[in-house]
C-alpha cells in the first residue's frame, strides 16, 4: 500500500502518532510517566474482542442470522424494521463497526433485490448507521470509547447502564419513526435471500465460550490477562488467518492517544486548560459533543477523561457525538464507503439526493433531539 494511501485510509492513526511523537520530543516525559500512560487492559480487551468477533464472522453466525430475520418480513417497511433493529441490537454485542459491515452489505443486495428507489436504500443504510451508533451505547463493549471510559473510570454496571440507558430508551423511538417515516408499509415484497448455514458448530461454540470469557473481564469478574491468553491460544489453533482480520491500527491509535494524553497532562498550563473547559457536568457534556464532530468520538474520549471526574457527562457526550458530522463516528465512514462501493457498480436510473445531504438532515435532527433528552433525563435521574 501506498503511503499516500494508508493515510488516507487512517488519518486518525497519522494524527494520533504525530500527537504521540510531537509531545514525546517536546515534553520529554520519563519512560514511567509513558508506560503508566498507556491503558494495557484497555488495549488487550480491544484486541480480545477484535478477535472473537472476527471468529464469528468467520462461521457465518450474524450472515445465518439475518437471513431467518428477513425471511419473515413481508412489507417494506418490515424490511426497513429488521435491518434498522438488528444492527441496533447486535450493535451492543460486535461493536458499530462489525454490525455496519455485516448487515449494510446484506442490506443493499435486499434493496437491488426488492426493487427499492436510489432515495430508499440511501435512507436505509443512513438509518441503519444511526441504529450501529445508538445501539453500541448501551454496553461497555459496544464500542472503542464505552470501553476505555468503563474502563478508565472504574464503572460498575449500575454506574454505566443507567447513564447510557438515557440514551437507549429516546433512540428506539426515534428509530422507529425514522423507518415509518421512510417506508411505505403498504408495500409489499418479498424477499429472496439464499439461506446460510453456520459453518462449524464446535468452532462456533468455542468461540461463544471465548466471548463469554472476555465479557466476564470487561465486568472485571475475571482478570483480563486470562482472556487474553485464551484468545490468542484460540484463535492459534483454530484460525490463525483470524490475526489478520484485526484492526492493529485502532490498537496503535488508542496507544498514540494515551501517550499523549499522558505527556501533556504532565504539562499544568495545558491540563489547567482542559480542566477548566471541563469543570462543570454541562461544560463537559457540551465540550465533549462538539470535540467528537471535529476528532471523532473515539478520540475525543481519550483526550478529555483524563482532565475531568465527571464520567456520565462524557459517556453521554461522546457517544450522543457520534451523531452530527461523517467523522463524528469512525463507523458512519464505514457505511458511507460501503454504499459509495455499491453505488458505482449500481449507477440510478433516478435523480435521487446525496448520501451527505440525506445523512447530515438524519444527523442533526437525531443530535439535536437526543443531545437534548438525554441532558435533560441525566438532570431528572
Amino acid at each position: 500500500m501506498k503511503i499516500s494511501s494508508f493515510i488516507k485510509k487512517e488519518p486518525v492513526l497519522i494524527a494520533a502518532a504525530i500527537l504521540a511523537c510531537t509531545s514525546l520530543c517536546i515534553i520529554r516525559p520519563s519512560f514511567d510517566v509513558v508506560i503508566n500512560a498507556i491503558d494495557f487492559r484497555v488495549l488487550s480487551l480491544l484486541f480480545c474482542l477484535m478477535g472473537i468477533i472476527a471468529a464469528f464472522r468467520s462461521v457465518n453466525v450474524l450472515d445465518a442470522f439475518a437471513c431467518k430475520v428477513l425471511k419473515i418480513c413481508k412489507s417494506e417497511t418490515g424490511v426497513f424494521f429488521a435491518l434498522t433493529f438488528l444492527v441496533f441490537f447486535v450493535s451492543m454485542l460486535v461493536t458499530n463497526d462489525v454490525a455496519l459491515l455485516t448487515f449494510v452489505p446484506i442490506s443493499l443486495i435486499i434493496c437491488g433485490k426488492a426493487s427499492f428507489s436510489r432515495r430508499k436504500c440511501i435512507e436505509l443504510v443512513v438509518i441503519e448507521t444511526l441504529a450501529a451508533n445508538l445501539g453500541s451505547c448501551v454496553t461497555p463493549m459496544g464500542n472503542p470509547q464505552n470501553l476505555f471510559l468503563y474502563s478508565f473510570y472504574g464503572m460498575s454496571a449500575g454506574d454505566f447502564f443507567p447513564t447510557v440507558l438515557k440514551i437507549c430508551v429516546p433512540s428506539m423511538i426515534l428509530l422507529a419513526l425514522a423507518v415509518l417515516k421512510a417506508s411505505d408499509k403498504k408495500k409489499k415484497i418479498v424477499v429472496n435471500v439464499e439461506p446460510v448455514k453456520v459453518q462449524s458448530p464446535v468452532k462456533t461454540a468455542v468461540y461463544t465460550a471465548v466471548l463469554v470469557l472476555i465479557l466476564l473481564s470487561v465486568f472485571r469478574v475475571v482478570d483480563y490477562r486470562i482472556s487474553l491468553v485464551v484468545c490468542i491460544v484460540c484463535i492459534a489453533l483454530l484460525n490463525y488467518k483470524l490475526f489478520t482480520k484485526i484492526d492493529y491500527c485502532l490498537l496503535l491509535t488508542f496507544t498514540g492517544f494515551f501517550i499523549f494524553t499522558g505527556c501533556i497532562s504532565t504539562v499544568p498550563a495545558v491540563s489547567d486548560f482542559l480542566r477548566n473547559m471541563l469543570e462543570t457536568p454541562l461544560s463537559c457534556y457540551l465540550t465533549g459533543i462538539v470535540t467528537s464532530q471535529v476528532i471523532s468520538n473515539v478520540p475525543a474520549a481519550l483526550l478529555l477523561a483524563g482532565f475531568t471526574s465527571f464520567s456520565a457527562p462524557l459517556l453521554l457526550a461522546v457517544n450522543v457525538g457520534g451523531l452530527g458530522t461523517l467523522i463524528a463516528s469512525l463507523a458512519s465512514v464505514i457505511s458511507y464507503k460501503l454504499y459509495n462501493s455499491w453505488k458505482d457498480e449500481h449507477p440510478a436510473n433516478e435523480k435521487s439526493p446525496s448520501y451527505m445531504a440525506v445523512f447530515t438532515i438524519y444527523n442533526v435532527i437525531f443530535l439535536a433531539i437526543i443531545g437534548v433528552v438525554a441532558w435533560l433525563l441525566y438532570l431528572v435521574f
